[in-house]
């Protein structure tokens, strides 16, 4: 029994060299094989890199205002016992738009007036007695001093009324009127509002990036909403500053072409072209492989992708702008980047 235990154990260590050693030559034929992966050529398209126009193209907010705006408040309290507002008509400077009570400032001119005459001939009487010696210089000088004094209290009153009269600051157009006549108004009741409307102008915002991109005198097309049109407008001024909450600057522009159908407080969107450059460089935005710090493209050189760092600028829906890493005639992959290793045999296909 032995002796056939002993034979099996035999060749069973036979066959199990057998089986190793054809393995290991398997191993060997695969280590020296040709890769088929490796040596395989992955069809791609490219593009040409080449110059173009580039831009940046966008549209800014803005709102349309009047020239000259102002609520028409009046200076003192009192019934209103005159209004001459015709909304929405036009009225000259100076126009009278509404009156308050003064019957009390009238009769206190009716009574100063009185004072004054018969101050005066009291003036002219001392004068006469003074010639000679009849009174002293003194009764003179109070004599002079009260018709003075009656003459600048006729003047306090005098403001007084002019305060009662609320008249138009400049030519324009005056709004809806928010009362009615007889109703007692104080300085905080708004009458109405008047613009001039005769010339119009548009405030917008500049992100803090493009400040240096626009300068006083500088004409900018915008459109509105529910026009066509395109209209224009020439910058007249620049906030001296920068907003801190926003990083903005205000900037105002006086329209140039107004047909008169534009109206205060209309959005308007203001078109821009920052940075332009004739001779950007610009290619697909499927092309760049984003990294962790930077960007990449595959450029196609005899037959080889190579990976080449690139710094961007701006961009549109398709394209986008190689500032460094690229030349002109260069050419860049834009399919299969994904399957793509460094110095991966590559056929253009299209």
């Amino acid at each position: 029994m032995k002796t056939i235990f002993g034979y099996y154990n035999f060749f069973y260590w036979i066959a199990a060299l057998l089986v190793l050693f054809s393995s290991c030559k398997d191993v060997d034929k695969n280590k020296y094989a040709p890769s088929t992966a490796k040596n395989s050529v992955q069809k791609v398209e490219g593009y040409i890199v080449k110059t173009m126009l580039v831009s940046d193209k966008g549209e800014l907010p803005g709102t349309i205002i009047a020239n000259e705006t102002t609520e028409i408040h009046p200076e003192i309290s009192g019934r209103l016992v005159f209004l001459n507002i015709n909304e929405g008509k036009t009225v000259s400077k100076g126009s009278l738009l509404a009156k308050i009570y003064d019957a009390d400032l009238q009769a206190q001119v009716k009574k100063m007036n009185v004072q004054l005459a018969v101050a005066e001939q009291t003036v002219k009487r001392m004068g006469e007695l003074l010639k000679i010696s009849g009174v002293s210089q003194q009764e003179y000088d109070l004599s002079v001093l009260q018709v003075n004094t009656i003459r600048a209290d006729l003047e306090i009153i005098s403001t007084n009324i002019s305060r009662t009269e609320i008249r138009a600051p400049y030519n324009g157009t005056v709004g809806l009127k928010n009362i009615s006549s007889g109703a007692y108004i104080t300085p905080q009741t708004t009458i109405t509002t008047i613009r001039q409307n005769s010339q119009l102008k548009l405030d917008f915002v500049l992100p803090e990036k493009f400040t240096n991109s626009l300068k006083v005198g500088q004409v900018l097309d915008f459109t509105v909403e529910g026009n066509s049109k395109k209209y224009r407008a020439r910058i007249i001024a620049a906030e001296s500053g920068l907003a801190e909450n926003t990083r903005s600057q205000n900037i105002r522009a006086i329209i140039i072409n107004n047909d008169g159908s534009l109206l205060p407080g209309v959005f308007a969107k203001v078109i821009t072209d920052f940075n332009a450059d004739p001779n950007g460089l610009m290619i697909p935005t499927q092309a760049i492989l984003p990294q962790a710090r930077g960007k990449k493209v595959i450029v196609y050189r005899s037959g080889i992708a190579k990976f080449t760092d690139v710094i961007t600028g701006v961009r549109d829906v398709s394209f986008i702008q190689i500032v460094n890493g690229l030349q002109v005639g260069d050419t860049v992959i834009t399919t299969g980047l994904m399957g793509l290793k460094p110095d991966a045999k590559v056929e253009i296909n299209k």
